[in-house]
């Protein structure tokens, strides 16, 4: 039987590093659009030019999730296919996979096919993506596979730090005056998921060194065992997430920690030297 695992491009990774037998991995692309042009998240995407182009537009920027047809082309390619979206209160990512789904069982009912809304993004998603091919490389059953990605989904913490907000006021989420002087103050803004998938801002401060502090503090008080992998992305800000990451081996030394770039989607919201860690 062939597996696929296909996420949306909310996910950080943009391959598996070592796929089980039988296991294809595939991306469904977020597009940005930025005055008339249109980014497609996809890895020859320039992510630093896309950053600047956002900069430099006066307007909104806006995005737009994979298409019903998009997902269904993946659907098709595999008898058992996991399917991993952003969570469905940030996007409609999930609902067009969810339209995918039904699209495909009409014609071929006896297709597997398993929707997974992370309620969450970024490495959440790479996780969740290497821990489904973890378990097929084992021979674990499609629904057992589907079970243990559910329990992941609901047990994972996630916390945006952001730096910028001049896209979040283009977008009209902040006041301009606002968003203005908190870049000019050297503001830092500290996010977390709640229940439901969606952002809660729950702390702001001056200068990264007390965000990173707390960003340490929160992990603590969820509970952070030192044995989940750690995945920290960052947009343009390597030092900080370095930096994070002496921190965390600090307090937790056997923690598995992985730092990588964000890819386009999540350097449209994290944006300039912002920062997202998931557990």
């Amino acid at each position: 039987m062939s597996w696929m695992i296909v996420s949306d491009t909310s996910c950080e990774i943009r391959s598996l590093a070592h796929p089980a037998p039988g296991v294809q991995f595939a991306l469904a692309p977020f597009k940005i659009r930025i005055g008339e042009r249109e980014y497609v998240d996809l890895p020859t995407l320039n992510v630093p030019q896309m950053l600047q182009a956002m900069t430099d537009y006066n307007g909104a920027s806006t995005s737009a999730c994979p298409s019903p047809e998009e997902w269904a082309e993946y659907f098709l390619q595999a008898d058992q296919v996991i399917a991993l979206t952003i969570s469905s209160n940030l996007s409609g990512s999930y609902n067009a996979a969810l339209s995918a789904r039904e699209m495909v069982l009409d014609e071929h009912p006896e297709k597997k096919i398993f929707i997974l809304d992370t309620l969450s993004c970024a490495g959440a998603l790479a996780d969740a993506a290497e821990l489904a091919n973890t378990l097929i490389g084992e021979g674990i059953g499609f629904d057992d596979v589907c079970f243990a990605l559910k329990k992941f989904a609901e047990t994972t913490h996630i916390l945006f730090a952001l730096a910028s907000f001049e896209n979040l006021a283009k977008n009209g989420r902040v006041n301009k005056v606002v968003g203005f002087i908190a870049g000019r103050l050297n503001m830092r803004v500290l996010g977390r998921r709640t229940s439901d998938g969606r952002i809660d801002f729950f702390y702001k401060t001056r200068g990264e060194t007390r965000v990173l502090a707390r960003i340490l503090e929160q992990m603590d008080a969820d509970k952070y065992d030192g044995v989940h992998p750690v995945f920290i992305s960052e947009c343009n800000n390597l030092n900080a997430a370095r930096l994070l990451e002496h921190g965390i081996r600090a307090k937790w030394p056997e923690a598995k920690i992985r730092i990588a770039p964000c890819a386009g989607l999540c350097s449209f919201y994290a944006q300039d030297q912002g920062l997202i860690i998931t557990y």
